[in-house]
């Protein structure tokens, strides 16, 4: 039993979406000081090199839409044209629309179950050959969808749309789980609650202090606790983990 490398993920090529910001970027900076080669991915071109530029470790960052079909099968080609095997994907990019039931709108919908949904299956899947070179029965490749608490508990927003995709990412993840176990690739989900960034902004102390009374752990998430889950997972250590949603929530869902 090789106990010192059980949790190593050094030499390791990751893809993380949106990992220029939040908790894309937070799994990012800690697989890569880790020791993986991570790609990151966004939008925005100076954002994502800039990003890469703050992060310790190797990091390449590529701009992409993953958002289309088309932004995909740019990005699987950028990455097939630098890597002949991926081990770990990171299916982070995501979006959220907040709006009342009765005026919440078809492109409010859309917008949301697409990225949220749509791009992380037609991602893996055109990544799959390069998932399945990466992969061994003693160390399988890894695919990491970012799930969500408000999938676990019905919190006081209205994110219709946002609540359904992230449902339907952890029922999906292990429908994939089940289908690539024999690809020896696995497929998991983190289910965050809340972390500070972009998409979940404290504005101010009275809404700090109503977050971390709902958190039984009290206080909300540090980039270390939802790095620690992905290490785990595409490390030698979560190796027979596949099919799990993995809360990372302090206890917010209890």
């Amino acid at each position: 039993m090789d106990i010192p490398n059980l949790f190593s993920v050094k030499g390791r090529v990751a893809l993380v979406t949106g990992g220029s910001a939040g908790i894309g970027r937070m799994i990012a900076t800690g697989l890569a000081a880790a020791g993986a080669r991570v790609y990151i991915c966004a939008r925005g071109a100076d954002k994502v090199a800039k990003a890469a530029s703050e992060m310790d470790g190797d990091v390449i960052g590529l701009s992409a839409d993953v958002s289309t079909l088309e932004g995909i099968a740019a990005l699987v080609a950028e990455i097939s044209g630098r890597a002949g095997a991926l081990h770990i994907l990171v299916n982070n990019a995501g979006t959220l629309t907040d709006a009342p039931i009765d005026t919440f709108s078809e492109d409010q919908w859309d917008d949301v179950i697409g990225l949220n949904l749509k791009t992380p299956f037609f991602l893996m899947q055109k990544l799959l050959p390069l998932l399945r070179a990466g992969a061994t029965a003693e160390r399988p490749s890894n695919v990491i969808n970012i799930g969500s608490v408000g999938a676990l508990k019905i919190g006081p927003r209205e994110v219709y749309s946002y609540q359904a995709s992230k449902g339907a990412i952890h029922w999906l993840t292990k429908s994939l789980a089940k289908k690539l176990s024999s690809d020896n690739v696995t497929v998991n989900a983190i289910a965050p609650g809340f972390f500070e960034s972009d998409m979940t902004v404290i504005t101010d102390d009275a809404m700090r202090k109503m977050v971390e009374s709902m958190v039984p752990r009290g206080r909300t998430g540090t980039p270390e606790d939802v790095a620690g889950a992905a290490i785990y997972l595409a490390s030698r250590a979560g190796a027979y983990v596949t099919g799990s949603v993995i809360p990372v929530e302090g206890g917010l869902a209890i």
